[in-house]
């Protein structure tokens, strides 16, 4: 074979009208290589990561990844973004040092946590998240509560008391809120006397006749009001009863509604109602660490300040 011939470029061997030929140009090497490289790669991918569906589920792959758990708890699963995500956190140079200062939290008391601007901002920061998580659902993202449901944690009325042993305390047993329903007891005139007498403890004056009544049944056998609100109206710590002079409702929406009728009346029916509500414990549902952060954080809304 001549030079001129190994050099002419090669063809199919087809031809089409006479003159019209296919060249038969090979692939790079590279490029061919590249290509086996991105099937093997594709294969191994398969093996190792989720990948293909498989009925109403999908393939898990054999790569695993370990985290923990907000509790402690370990868990070992499938590859997978969320679990990514969680290893990251706690294993990455931020998670990292947010576990370091997360510890320094841990081993302060209450008093170095709420003097030190530095720990304050954390506990702000990192509460922020905890309580978006466990108490928002009720107290509202901002823990402004929800009127005649959930109790406003940001206005320093606490029924159970809003310092530090107090928030903490809440926490980790829990609260019931209970007041008897009176239906058996008053009949309506009798209710809204003492509606008015409970107005009048907020200075908001009625009928002097009914908030005579109202004081004599309150503060005596028959309603017995005082046992738990006392003679006073200022509530019990110790009960979680309510103070009913300081012009803040929680569960009557006496703010929400115009004129003195539609007032007495949201009191009547708390009155005759009752009141039944609870607060789950969160011992052994959060961790010691997270419970500090939080009553810290809470106790920064507004608490005994």
């Amino acid at each position: 074979m001549s030079e001129t011939s190994k050099q002419a470029v090669q063809t199919t061997g087809h031809a089409w009208d006479g003159d019209l030929q296919e060249y038969n140009n090979p692939l790079p090497k590279w490029w061919v290589w590249t290509f086996y490289a991105t099937v093997v790669f594709s294969i191994v991918y398969w093996v190792l990561f989720p990948a293909w569906p498989v009925g109403k589920g999908f393939t898990t792959g054999f790569k695993e990844i370990t985290y923990k758990t907000s509790s402690g708890q370990e868990v070992t699963t499938h590859w997978n973004t969320r679990a990514l995500l969680a290893e990251e956190i706690q294993m990455g140079a931020e998670g990292v040092k947010q576990r370091e200062y997360l510890e320094k939290i841990t081993s302060s008391s209450y008093e170095e946590i709420l003097s030190d601007p530095d720990k304050m901002a954390f506990v702000r920061s990192m509460g922020k998240v905890m309580f978006a998580d466990n108490c928002a659902a009720c107290h509202g993202s901002g823990g402004n509560g929800v009127m005649t449901l959930y109790p406003n944690l940001v206005d320093d009325a606490w029924l159970w008391g809003g310092e530090i042993d107090d928030i903490y305390n809440t926490l980790v047993h829990g609260r019931k809120g209970y007041m008897p329903a009176f239906t058996e007891t008053f009949n309506g005139e009798q209710a809204n006397d003492v509606a008015a007498y409970v107005l009048s403890l907020s200075g908001i004056e009625g009928d002097a006749e009914s908030i005579k009544r109202g004081d004599v049944i309150f503060n005596g056998q028959e309603g017995g009001c005082y046992y738990c609100h006392t003679h006073k109206g200022t509530g019990m710590k110790s009960l979680g009863s309510a103070n009913l002079t300081d012009k803040i409702w929680t569960i009557a929406d006496v703010p929400g509604v115009e004129g003195y009728d539609a007032k007495q009346a949201a009191i009547k029916s708390v009155i005759m109602n009752g009141v039944s509500r609870e607060m789950p414990a969160w011992e052994g549902r959060l961790s010691d660490s997270t419970i500090k952060m939080l009553t810290v954080y809470v106790y920064s809304l507004g608490g005994g300040n």
